[in-house]
């Protein structure tokens, strides 16, 4: 018993703690370069090997090649930038009315002789009446909701090839962090685009790029305080009113 209420007791104690210990009476911590692409490492050039060395005029052919060369991400590793312009505006209005009504009345006369077969039973042995049943229901059923939505976000961010499918389109993934004093906001971006929807200026647009995963998040200590500690959350998803 002893021990139950140890551990109920850590587990509380811990569930009341929201903040990354490592944030404790500091700021809110950065994730390191190249994080949110450890997934796809073994798909990422390492750079172990070292191109071989290039004399004066090998190193100007090869200028003169860049010059002309597509600036285009198309293979593992490159770098695209993806301009996220959202301007969405919805205004949804539903309403219902629906209203039902059933009435049933039936009327039953019956006699009943206990001595079956016999035409000439005594009055005492024979039941007369009558049934009447009377049925009425109605239900009414009314209903409006509405939706009024504006969102408008414009954004930047620069993402990594981090695989090429068969096809030839490209799976984009990238992540920007900007910390301002106590509040760490972080921008997210994942999707697959055509390389020919890219542009010459090696830029495209969010709206070009199938299965998008925009987020636009962060935490800190305001993220805190907007949200229940994580015990009250727990307490939300068991509590049964």
């Amino acid at each position: 018993m002893k021990r139950l209420a140890i551990a109920i007791g850590s587990a509380l104690a811990l569930a009341g703690c929201a903040t990354d210990p490592r944030d404790i009476g500091r700021e809110p911590h950065m994730s390191p370069v190249g994080s949110g692409l450890s997934a796809y490492d073994d798909q990422l050039p390492t750079g172990s090997t070292r191109p071989p060395a290039l004399g004066p005029q090998m190193r100007l052919d090869e200028n003169r090649v860049n010059l002309y060369r597509d600036v285009r991400a198309m293979t593992v590793g490159d770098v695209v930038t993806v301009n996220i312009s959202m301007d969405d505006k919805a205004v949804l209005g539903n309403s219902t009315d629906r209203s039902r009504d059933s009435k049933v009345k039936t009327t039953w006369s019956f006699l009943f002789d206990f001595l079956a077969g016999a035409s000439s039973a005594p009055p005492e042995r024979k039941w007369t009446g009558t049934v009447n049943n009377d049925l009425q229901s109605s239900s009414s059923t009314q209903g409006q909701g509405s939706i009024n939505r504006s969102e408008q976000i414009r954004l930047s961010v620069a993402a990594v090839v981090t695989a090429v499918l068969p096809n030839g389109n490209l799976m984009l993934r990238g992540s920007q962090e900007i910390r301002v004093n106590y509040e760490l906001r972080v921008l997210t971006i994942a999707g697959i685009a055509r390389p020919r929807d890219i542009g010459k200026d090696n830029m495209i647009s969010y709206d070009k790029i199938a299965e998008a995963r925009v987020s636009y998040g962060g935490r800190g200590r305001l993220t805190e305080v907007q949200q229940p500690a994580w015990g009250q959350q727990a307490y939300d998803i068991f509590a049964p009113f």
